[in-house]
């Protein structure tokens, strides 16, 4: 008998998505899995303009909540990143019921304001992991194929490798995105959890001073410990900021006592692995 196909759901609920992406996507989809190809829905509100959002909040919150109620999506795949996300939330999770706690999520960058909030809910099916615009990027037919292998068939190939060995509870995040979550109702309770963190486009002393926000939060004391993804596209500082981002994330782990892990292998890049959140 063969497995009936995955039908993924995918929505904008920051910028909107490049017209580009789907058909590469769902092409890329039909070449690797031939017999039981993704059914990938790519909402009309992807396409939306309204500034520098997929829409206006209105739009992208009704099309968030359209596709996570419907028993016609096994999972919801964020289309991209951008900016947009944390605005959904309150008027977001009241909507919510059974059928979206029962779907499996995937997104990274801004969309992880709404997997945070999510989390927070007790929604267990949580993945930072690469979305449906990284197929424009250099190598990005591997990001796509890397999520869509874990989407189909959670292939442990797919993961973050010190996710194999070690089996605490984890999740990861866009550092700007969690620490602008701290303090909120949504701020997720990640006490004995592995915390990886990564960044792009940001000043050294911007990561430094989130890293110190972000570790003089109680509660994110109460972490596992702390590895440290890749900072991209980091601009130049004058004068020289003098320390990169390894040291520094040391340096607030040694002062906060939250013991550090190492570095993990995702960022906003092709090579993007896919962290599933809480226990695998």
């Amino acid at each position: 008998m063969s497995q009936a196909p995955l039908r993924i759901a995918v929505v904008a609920p920051s910028s909107l998505l490049s017209s580009e992406a789907p058909p590469l996507v769902q092409a890329l989809a039909a070449r690797l899995y031939p017999d039981r190809t993704p059914l990938i829905f790519f909402h009309p509100q992807c396409f939306l303009s309204s500034g520098h959002f997929a829409g206006d909040d209105a739009a992208r919150a009704a099309a968030l909540v359209e596709v996570a109620n419907s028993d016609a999506h096994d999972a919801v795949w964020f289309g991209r990143g951008g900016y947009g996300a944390g605005r959904l939330i309150e008027a977001v999770l009241p909507q919510l019921g059974p059928a979206a706690r029962a779907k499996t999520w995937m997104a990274y960058s801004d969309g992880g304001a709404m997997l945070a909030a999510l989390y927070s809910q007790g929604f267990a099916h949580l993945a930072h992991g690469p979305i449906p615009q990284d197929i424009l990027r250099d190598g990005g037919e591997a990001a796509v194929a890397r999520a869509l292998a874990w989407l189909v068939d959670r292939d442990p190939a797919s993961l973050e490798p010190s996710l194999a060995t070690d089996p605490r509870p984890a999740a990861a995040f866009n550092l700007a995105i969690l620490t602008s979550m701290l303090g909120t109702p949504w701020q997720p309770d990640l006490a004995g959890h592995v915390l990886m963190l990564e960044e792009v486009g940001e000043y050294m002393y911007r990561i430094d001073r989130m890293l110190f926000q972000l570790t003089s939060n109680p509660a994110m004391r109460a972490i596992a410990g702390l590895r440290l993804g890749r900072c991209s596209a980091i601009p130049d500082n004058d004068p020289d900021f003098g320390q990169t981002e390894d040291v520094v994330a040391r340096f607030w782990c040694g002062r906060s006592g939250i013991p550090w892990l190492g570095r993990a292998d995702i960022g906003h890049d092709a090579a993007n692995k896919v962290a599933p959140f809480g226990v695998r």
